[in-house]
C-alpha cells in the first residue's frame, strides 16, 4: 500500500500548523487508496543541522537524524504542511529537509500552505528546493489565508470547499508516487 507522510513543518509554540496537519490527516484517512501518517516535525526536536557528513552520503551519526531518516524514509510520498514566514519557507522545516537526501529521492510531494497570502511564496520556494533532492512536486496545492480567512483567533476552521481541493491534491500525490515507484525500486 502506498504510504504518504503528512509533514507538519512548523515547530513554533504558537503554531496553527498542527491544526492544519490534523485536518489534512483526517480528510486523507477517509481514503482507501493509500495509508497516511502524520509526521509532526516538533516531535523530533532536531537541532540546527549538526551531521558531520553530507546528507547525500546517508551516513548519520546522531540518533535524532536516524529517527528522522526512518520516519521520512518509510514514506513513498509526502504532503508538506508549510507556513510562510517572511515570504519564505519556515526555517525549522528547511533545516529538517537538509538533514536528509536519499530519503526524498524519486518521490512526490504536494503542499498545503498557510500565511498572510495563503503561503503561496513559501510553496514557490519549496518547488525550487525539493527539485534538487529529486522530489517531484505536483501542481495542485491548498493555500489557506492566515488572516481574515479560515483562522479566527488561532483556531483553524476550514471551509467546506477545502476538502475538495485537498482531495484533488491527494489524487495527484498518490498518482505521481505510484508512477515514480519504478525509480525507487527498478527491480519491481
Amino acid at each position: 500500500m502506498t504510504r504518504i507522510g503528512i509533514i507538519v513543518g512548523s515547530t513554533r509554540s504558537s503554531r496553527v500548523g498542527d491544526q492544519v496537519g490534523a485536518w489534512v490527516h483526517g480528510v486523507a484517512s477517509q481514503r482507501t487508496d493509500a495509508e497516511f501518517e502524520l509526521i509532526d516535525l516538533a516531535t523530533f526536536a532536531l537541532p540546527v543541522l549538526d551531521e558531520p557528513q553530507m546528507a547525500s552520503t546517508g551516513v548519520y551519526e546522531h540518533e535524532h537524524t536516524q529517527r528522522w531518516s526512518a520516519a521520512v524514509g518509510a514514506c513513498d510520498g509526502y504532503v508538506f504542511v508549510t507556513a510562510e514566514y517572511n515570504h519564505g519557507v519556515p526555517g525549522a522545516l528547511k533545516n529538517a529537509f537538509d538533514f536528509l537526501y536519499r530519503e526524498w529521492a524519486n518521490k512526490a510531494v504536494g503542499f498545503v500552505s498557510y500565511g498572510a497570502e495563503g503561503g503561496v511564496r513559501a510553496v514557490e520556494s519549496w518547488r525550487v528546493i525539493v527539485a534538487n533532492a529529486h522530489l517531484a512536486d505536483v501542481r495542485g496545492a491548498v493555500h489557506l489565508r492566515r488572516y481574515g480567512g479560515e483562522f479566527r483567533q488561532d483556531v483553524f476552521t476550514p471551509e467546506a470547499h477545502r476538502a475538495k481541493e485537498l482531495s484533488a491534491l491527494l489524487d495527484q500525490v498518490i498518482a505521481w508516487t505510484r508512477a515514480l515507484a519504478v525509480l525507487r525500486d527498478p527491480a519491481g
